[in-house]
């Protein structure tokens, strides 16, 4: 298949996608499968992401949420939370939409092969971390083991019950869910996410992080995995707030002196810690 090639002259152009699968989640999100013309591949990296453009409505960058292994097409999962993204979940099946991208930079694959992997997911985070699960899961022999940490507000907002009753299911991933408040249904763990984290027995010096949820978590989270004594060089997270143009133009997501639409919105942890103490 053709892959989809951005070239300077193409980076505000965009193209026109169609929508041929549409999936409610849960209250507020929904689930867009998004194939490009004539056969093309979006050719992305787990954690990258793509601006949607909805004419008469905007754009908005929105990361992909399926593995680059699971063709043809690719994922998106879309938040109810604003003008566009209101519009987009009035679409159904055949429904055509413009896309850019993919943009920024995706996880370290390299620096995560042959080693334990674990996945700490917030709220809406796990659908940009659903990109990485899935890839490390259709290479699973890359990796050792394979952990995911999932994280919610309630019970009816968990993301993807069917693959997470797949995961559940397999013998070669670790799950672990829980929810900040149960219902009277919910037989799970409760609390915040970071009370799964110290049961777990790792191999720190062998257990890469990738860490993607709502930013009040990420400063908890690292703590947690600090009392683990996992090393600063082991965690990687995506910082996707405030990115607006995706190409480093608009200025809307710079910290200091990186942009996270280009810079990220996957960053090493330690390039993160160095971002603060230049504010």
């Amino acid at each position: 298949m053709e892959t989809l090639a951005i070239e300077k002259k193409d980076l505000y152009t965009p193209v026109m996608a169609t929508i041929d699968r549409v999936e409610q989640l849960t209250g507020t999100e929904k689930r867009f499968h998004i194939v490009l013309p004539h056969g093309k591949e979006l050719n992305h990296k787990p954690g990258q992401f793509v601006e949607v453009s909805i004419f008469g409505f905007g754009e908005a960058p929105i990361s992909v949420s399926s593995s680059p292994t699971r063709k043809p097409g690719f994922e998106l999962t879309v938040r109810k939370a604003g003008r566009l993204t209101e519009k987009m979940h009035t679409f159904t099946s055949g429904t055509q939409i413009g896309i850019r991208g993919p943009f920024g930079n995706g996880f370290d694959l390299e620096k995560f092969k042959g080693k334990d992997v674990l996945f700490v997911a917030g709220g809406i985070g796990l659908a940009p971390l659903k990109s990485l699960i899935e890839y490390t899961m259709d290479v699973r022999d890359d990796f050792k083991r394979l952990i995911i940490v999932y994280g919610t507000k309630s019970p009816s907002e968990i993301l993807y019950p069917a693959e997470i009753e797949e995961w559940q299911k397999r013998d070669d991933v670790e799950f672990h869910i829980t929810v900040d408040r149960a219902d009277d249904a919910w037989k799970g763990n409760v609390g915040v996410i970071t009370t799964l984290i110290p049961p777990l027995k790792l191999d720190v010096e062998n257990t890469m992080v990738a860490v993607v949820g709502p930013p009040v978590m990420y400063k908890f989270v690292v703590m947690a995995l600090k009392a683990k004594r996992i090393p600063d060089a082991n965690i990687y997270m995506s910082l996707e707030r405030r990115m607006k143009c995706g190409v480093g133009k608009c200025g809307h997501c710079q910290i200091n002196n990186s942009y996270v639409c280009q810079d990220g919105p996957v960053y090493h942890y330690p390039i993160i810690k160095e971002l603060e103490e230049a504010i």
